[in-house]
């Protein structure tokens, strides 16, 4: 077994006790501002761990959501595995309705592609920390923008 695959393992370990992951988020590849369509002021991420099995791109990403922000409409080209560290994470699907609202100590999933636009908000008074692994085709980008499918909000 390489060493890559070894330490993919562990990170993966890690998000299934629950202690790392949570999906969301068009991040950039290094810390900063997010880049979903548009995202927040004060979105940022910062890498935690990345490696590249085969054909797959395992990241795994620390965001944080100041309150009243949001980290803008778009997908994934892979499914994202996430843990709510702080706050609360209010996520909304392309219909405009809330699909689910994820308080510390919970995780997530967001299944791959295009049919999955979404958004994440911060509707708390304390800024949203998560934790997000991203399993992506090798050299997909975190997120893919999307416009706002006609709901109210941002």
């Amino acid at each position: 077994m390489t060493r890559e695959v070894s330490a993919v393992r562990a990170v993966l370990r890690t998000g299934v006790t629950g202690a790392a992951v949570v999906g969301l988020s068009a991040m950039s590849l290094v810390a900063g501002t997010a880049y979903a369509t548009p995202s927040g002021p004060g979105v940022t991420a910062t890498v935690l761990y990345q490696a590249t099995v085969g054909n797959t791109d395992y990241t795994l990403r620390e965001i944080t959501i100041p309150p009243g922000q949001s980290t803008g409409w778009h997908y994934h080209d892979g499914p994202l595995y996430g843990f709510v560290k702080k706050g609360t994470l209010s996520h909304f699907d392309a219909t405009c309705a809330q699909d689910g609202t994820y308080p510390a100590g919970r995780t997530i999933t967001e299944p791959p592609g295009p049919a999955h636009v979404h958004i994440g908000r911060n509707e708390g008074s304390v800024p949203v920390v998560l934790d997000v692994l991203y399993v992506l085709p090798h050299g997909s980008p975190f997120s893919e923008d999307a416009p706002n499918p006609g709901c109210d909000f941002q």
